[in-house]
């Protein structure tokens, strides 16, 4: 079973359990998929890499609006949109350690032969599609520049 095929199943129980908060964010996420599929010239199905990805960009929303919502002293919205985010985090990969990237940076690093921050384009794209869904990219960014400013 793929993941939208998942996803519209755990829908149908939330639904019948009467959970609101995860019935919310799976309708919010397979809305976004679909949006996704439509998108463009022609409609078509997302790949699970594509699928993934839009989990993974809809979970930042979250974690962002939780961090903002928090800034502004809205405890409760900030809670709303953990819970949401928490419950968009079951259905991606596990998340990479910070070691764990640390030493796929290294071997990008040698892989790539770079030098300097010149570099940090080459590694960027040689590491991404390894990371994609398992780790945040701002994360990845700055553990690159780090270790290419030494």
């Amino acid at each position: 079973m793929g993941l939208k095929e998942t996803l519209k199943s755990d829908l149908t129980e939330a639904i019948r359990t009467s959970d609101k908060v995860v019935s919310g964010t799976i309708r919010m996420i397979l809305t976004a998929i679909t949006n996704e599929e439509v998108s463009g010239k022609e409609a078509r199905v997302l790949t699970e890499d594509e699928i993934i990805t839009v989990l993974s960009r809809e979970a930042k929303k979250r974690r962002e609006a939780a961090e903002e919502f928090a800034k502004a002293g809205r405890a409760d919205k900030a809670a709303d949109e953990k819970a949401e985010g928490e419950v968009i985090a079951k259905y991606l990969p596990a998340q990479l350690s910070e070691d764990e990237i640390k030493k796929m940076i290294e071997e990008a690093i040698s892989a790539t032969g770079a030098a300097g921050p010149a570099d940090m384009g080459k590694v960027m794209g040689f590491i991404k599609p390894k990371i994609a869904g398992k780790a945040d990219g701002a994360t990845v960014s700055s553990l690159v520049k780090a270790a290419l400013n030494k």
